[in-house]
């Protein structure tokens, strides 16, 4: 008896999964319709005030015009940009929070092990927004002209030579562990706090060179304060044009900083594709083409398969890069 009540319980239970199912499916494109219909979030895990977050504000207002509800952009920095992230993987997927990250969230996975969320499996990528690579450089007195060069003059320095970045684990520390584990270089890793300390110490002298991203080393390379040898990225930038990619002398030679939107996992597929088209939408603006052109950004606007997948390709390559050089996190 007790085992034919339990079973009339499983189906019964079953029936109401496959009904709930049934109404969700039905549901998906009236959410997607209705959506939305409230103010929407994006968590932006850093302080405000850098490209980061003006590129966020930028994309917001695009989104806010076309949608026609206020965008609003919440700074939560802190701990590499986790605690923005962890906040998104545990709000409610229905659209209306998303989190606007850099490159930092694929490398946070090997530098943070113990993480309280998995951003592989708690996320879903909307697109890539675009990628901005870092620029190879040098203070003006160091004697060379390309990057081959440079190896060579660390090889023949006693103690090699320094290299600054913005802190460890960051997009400009990596750059330069690519570099010295693909050309065999001699470096000496020197963190500071920002980008901003890490430029002022390469254009002072207190470092021979230094991987700041494209937009940083604009001004400073226009003025001749620092020498740009080669960009990080496979193609060259549009904003230094003229600069040759480390890849044409170090084949697979591949790392830049990138932007990506991500909204919880189980959001509705409807809802997430509503917002890539939105967000696919605002990135033909104007203003939003002129500002990436002027942060020296490539525009990207993936699909959120092809942003899921390059997300999965550059947590394991940025992955090898930080185990291989035993970086850890401050």
């Amino acid at each position: 008896m007790r085992t034919d009540c339990y079973r009339r319980g499983l189906l019964q239970m079953a029936g109401l999964a496959a009904g709930l199912t049934a109404v969700l499916t039905t549901a998906a494109p009236s959410l997607a319709q209705d959506f939305p219909s409230r103010s929407i979030r994006v968590v932006l895990p850093f302080a405000p005030g850098g490209g980061t977050d003006i590129l966020a504000r930028v994309l917001s207002q695009r989104l806010q015009e076309s949608m026609g509800q206020n965008v609003v952009v919440d700074n939560r920095a802190g701990a590499g940009g986790n605690i923005g992230a962890e906040i998104v993987t545990r709000s409610v997927p229905d659209g209306y929070t998303l989190l606007f990250t850099t490159a930092a969230i694929a490398a946070n996975v090997t530098l943070f092990p113990k993480l309280a969320f998995d951003p592989r499996k708690d996320l879903i990528a909307v697109s890539q927004i675009g990628s901005a690579p870092s620029l190879l450089s040098v203070h003006p007195s160091v004697p060379v002209k390309s990057a081959k060069d440079l190896v060579a003059l660390s090889k023949t320095t006693r103690g090699g030579l320094n290299f600054g970045s913005n802190g460890s684990g960051t997009a400009s520390h990596l750059a330069g562990i690519m570099f010295q584990q693909i050309t065999g270089a001699a470096l000496t890793h020197i963190p500071y706090k920002g980008a901003a300390p890490a430029v002022n110490a390469l254009i002072g002298g207190e470092t021979e060179m230094a991987f700041p991203g494209v937009n940083s080393a604009a001004p400073f390379l226009r003025a001749a304060k620092i020498r740009g040898i080669a960009v990080t990225s496979k193609i060259r930038s549009s904003a230094l044009p003229d600069v040759p990619t480390l890849d044409s002398l170090y084949p697979g030679f591949d790392l830049t900083n990138w932007f990506v939107l991500f909204v919880p996992a189980a959001t509705p597929a409807a809802i997430v594709s509503r917002l890539h088209a939105e967000t696919i939408k605002g990135m033909q603006h104007p203003d939003m083409k002129a500002f990436m052109a002027r942060e020296g950004a490539d525009p990207v606007g993936s699909t959120p398969a092809e942003a899921a997948a390059f997300f999965t390709r550059e947590v394991e390559k940025l992955g090898r890069i930080i185990k291989t050089a035993g970086v850890r996190a401050e």
